[in-house]
């Protein structure tokens, strides 16, 4: 994933809300969002190079959802990250005990940002992690969030999205994914500097990428609360 933008509530019977945006090369073979034969009880698109994925439900009420961090200059990790997400869904540990046990071994990854959580009847338990940060952060309730960098760095598109985010009709799928689908660039004067120049910044600004090799590969929404099954919906373009 490049860019999320969730939403976790203090009323158990609204719990989490996502949406989000996932960037690939166009080349990079993909399965859309489907059950998994191979492990029962995970949803979620896969991988095919690495065989992870990068957002995904449970039927036990657990999510997860990764992103990369930017940094060209960064050494290469030699472990997929997409196993990060599916190996906390197959789990049965909470979401503090499983990055715990990540942020060990956190340097077998290239960069990261990772978001576990887990429904039940007092709300949404979540946790992020960054093997650029070190830091495991609790998740209260409140609106976050996060792209290529650490969670609710402002960047413009991160600013951008929560700003839509928090006007949305939480019920309205179809507003959802329209706000996934904005194509506004970053004035210049915005732009982070994370090493690949600026006119890659600018290309990489929108919410929505399009590029000719790479760009936003599907959206997705995902809603899970202690009072109904996990819903994930995906919209692929490419």
């Amino acid at each position: 994933m490049c860019l999320i933008v969730f939403e976790i509530s203090a009323d158990p019977a609204r719990g989490l809300l996502l949406a989000a945006n996932r960037d690939e090369f166009y080349d990079r073979p993909t399965l859309a969002a489907a059950a998994w034969e191979d492990v029962p009880g995970i949803f979620a698109g896969r991988d095919l190079v690495g065989g992870g994925t990068w957002l995904g439900i449970s039927g036990s009420g657990r999510f997860a959802a990764v992103t990369n961090y930017r940094n060209p200059k960064a050494p290469k990790g030699t472990r997929t990250r997409g196993e990060l997400v599916s190996g906390f869904l197959s789990s049965g540990i909470s979401s503090r005990d499983y990055l715990d046990t990540i942020a060990s071994v956190a340097d077998e990854y290239s960069g990261f940002n990772l978001i576990v959580g887990t429904a039940g009847p007092d709300g949404i338990e979540a946790a992020y992690f960054s093997n650029r940060e070190g830091v495991i952060r609790h998740l209260g309730p409140g609106i976050y969030g996060i792209s290529n960098h650490l969670l609710d760095t402002p960047w413009p598109k991160v600013r951008r999205a929560k700003e839509m985010f928090s006007t949305t009709l939480a019920n309205d799928n179809n507003s959802l994914f329209e706000l996934l689908s904005d194509r506004t660039l970053a004035g210049d004067d915005e732009l982070p500097n994370t090493g690949i120049g600026l006119e890659r910044e600018r290309l990489l600004s929108p919410i929505f990428i399009e590029t000719p090799i790479y760009g936003t590969r599907c959206s997705t929404v995902l809603r899970l609360n202690a009072k109904s099954p996990p819903r994930l919906v995906e919209r692929v373009h490419v």
